[in-house]
């Protein structure tokens, strides 16, 4: 995987800052992708069929989902570096890169030991179409400004990505929306809005990655017609404690110890267990979480 420079200090912070989201060109080469293609191609079957039965299925935006409902059709895949998903190796390479990894740095203001392990997840094209309404992903559709104002308020303490492997423009964001409670129109909107004022279509080609605040306001829409293999994950900082544990332990981690990292070079490896312990530590000290959204 490559990587990005410039002569700025802090380039993709200051517009993650203002903006709510950067996008990253060409973070994979076109092997890495044509490889990845193919490891997502083979997982999203195993979805499709039900023998994999982490997965996001019709007509559900938020967790949980039920294995059970995969005649519905999926638009997801979770727990990519699972040990017992097929190219976990691969996935969790991927995860772990340092093209990955440098990035976050970045946005984080850190060093290694104080990222944490989080989400690895797939998006994909459903065989209907799906559309996702308008939220924010740790702030209630509920919330007054005021509530909304205590959260965004916060450091967010994480960075989340997506990354294409096909064209994609299924993400809409509308830039700013990060550090503001919404407006009169944003809070009386239909929650599947086409048109809300401001909004961003997120553009990317295949080995692109957008990073974004996951409580910026926005919404996917999945087109049938277009094949689509998005991986989706998050990082978080060891500090975030409280504020991440919610949106990342609802997901389940039960599998988190037994993924393996023998396919990593020594210093990812060591990068990666760290990562993981302080993941672990999170649950532990947490306890029973809940769920960020229902529906």
């Amino acid at each position: 995987m490559g990587s990005t420079t410039s002569t700025s200090p802090h380039p993709l912070l200051n517009q993650l800052n203002s903006t709510g989201y950067v996008i990253i060109p060409s973070l994979l080469s076109p092997e890495e992708i044509s490889s990845l293609r193919a490891a997502c191609s083979s997982v999203t079957a195993l979805g499709r069929s039900g023998t994999w039965p982490y997965i996001r299925t019709l007509p559900k935006q938020f967790p949980p989902w039920s294995a059970s409902d995969y005649t519905n059709g999926i638009w997801g895949v979770q727990h990519l570096m699972h040990p017992a998903m097929p190219h976990a190796e691969q996935f969790v390479a991927a995860y772990f890169s340092d093209a990955i990894i440098d990035v976050v740095k970045q946005l984080l203001q850190c060093e290694d030991a104080d990222l944490v392990m989080e989400l690895f997840n797939l998006l994909v094209r459903p065989e209907e179409r799906f559309e996702l309404r308008w939220h924010r992903d740790d702030v209630s559709a509920e919330a007054t400004a005021q509530e909304e104002m205590q959260r965004l308020g916060r450091p967010a303490w994480h960075a989340q990505w997506n990354l294409a492997l096909y064209e994609d423009e299924s993400l809409m964001v509308v830039p700013g929306s990060h550090v503001r409670a919404r407006t009169d129109v944003e809070r009386t909107a239909d929650p599947w809005e086409k048109h809300l004022p401001g909004q961003v279509v997120v553009r990317l080609q295949p080995g692109d990655a957008v990073f974004y605040d996951n409580n910026i306001l926005h919404r996917g829409v999945y087109d049938p017609e277009r094949e689509r293999a998005t991986l989706h994950g998050s990082m978080g900082h060891v500090r975030g404690g409280e504020l991440r544990a919610r949106n990342v332990l609802q997901h389940g981690r039960g599998w988190v110890g037994e993924v393996e990292f023998e396919g990593l070079g020594e210093g990812e490896r060591r990068r990666a267990e760290g990562m993981r312990e302080r993941l672990q530590e999170l649950g532990r000290v947490s306890g029973e979480v809940g769920f960020s959204q229902r529906d």
